[in-house]
């Protein structure tokens, strides 16, 4: 295998460049996207840090996940943005790198956040009674610090382990954003043996807390169909709702990307299905959390009247 690992210093991001014709319509699209995605979970976060009313564990946990929202779609969408706009898509290795780590810091730790957001979920409905007692402040402290701790030391390693490979060129790497199955179509020499590493260590990642999170849910369902009252299992059921549909968006995109070989990855078809995840789906969180979710509407509805004049 080569070992020079000097011979690329830059790599050209392809993205979008084929629909040369459409560059300003993508622009106002994805720049709409990002402003909104920005705003709402933004919004998220000023609700659940100003309102006592939300200040429980579930809310901490979405206010996590909002503030990873806005990260996750900030180490993208500028970026492309800048390239739609200017038609330059040249980005320094090192600025790919960086791109990667963050794209995989965000990623991994919505990994694990999921998973708390769902045994949070567990206990609230299966251990009403311990609830206090097993999502207590320091818990829940715990369960967001680990996390992020965990999305760090895999977006670390994945990072330097992928950069230290040897790239001889080309330099092109076809995806809108510095995705580790996309660069490491660039790496020069057989690739199999990092490739197994890359997909065993992506699958323990992605495959535990998405394991934990089917448990939690079985759990909660078999509480669920246990309740007397259809009023009562609808209610039950109403507070998990949002969680599954966000889990089934970021699971069922991340494992049809993650957990395969390079010698599978398409061109034509994984940047969309990255644009899904890395783009659409935290747009849809603010509004799947808010828009279905009665507390949060009245929260927001307190916060309107206290800035309003003294009378309403």
């Amino acid at each position: 295998m080569p070992t020079n690992t000097s011979v690329v210093t830059e790599f050209i991001l392809v993205g979008f460049s084929r629909l040369a014709h459409l560059q300003g319509l993508l622009f106002s699209f994805f720049l709409t996207i990002y402003l909104l995605t920005v705003a709402g979970n933004l919004l998220i976060v000023v609700l659940v840090s100003a309102d006592a009313a939300l200040r429980t564990p579930m809310y901490f946990f979405l206010r996590n996940l909002s503030t990873l929202e806005i990260g996750y779609t900030s180490v993208t969408v500028p970026l492309l943005l800048h390239h739609l706009l200017t038609g330059q898509r040249r980005i320094p290795r090192s600025g790919c790198a960086l791109q990667m780590f963050f794209f995989l810091l965000f990623g991994a730790t919505e990994c694990c956040l999921l998973a708390a957001m769902a045994y949070d979920r567990y206990a609230a409905i299966c251990q009403p009674l311990r609830y206090p007692l097993l999502l207590s402040q320091r818990t829940c402290l715990c369960l967001a610090g680990s996390a992020w701790a965990c999305g760090a030391l895999v977006g670390l390693g994945h990072t330097s382990f992928v950069f230290s490979l040897p790239f001889c060129g080309p330099k092109a790497i076809p995806h809108f954003l510095c995705e580790i199955q996309a660069v490491l179509q660039l790496v020069c020499g057989n690739t199999s043996l990092n490739e197994l590493q890359i997909i065993l260590a992506a699958a323990l990642l992605i495959l535990c807390p998405f394991g934990l999170i089917l448990g939690s849910y079985g759990r909660i369902l078999a509480t669920i169909f246990r309740i007397p009252s259809a009023a009562g299992r609808l209610k039950a059921f109403s507070t998990c709702s949002s969680h599954l549909v966000v889990v089934s968006l970021f699971y069922g995109t991340a494992i049809f990307i993650y957990i395969r070989p390079k010698a599978s990855y398409d061109p034509a078809s994984d940047p969309l299905v990255s644009l899904f995840y890395a783009v659409v789906t935290p747009i849809l969180n603010p509004i799947i959390y808010s828009l279905r979710n009665a507390d949060v509407k009245a929260a927001l509805k307190r916060i309107i009247q206290k800035m309003g004049p003294a009378e309403i």
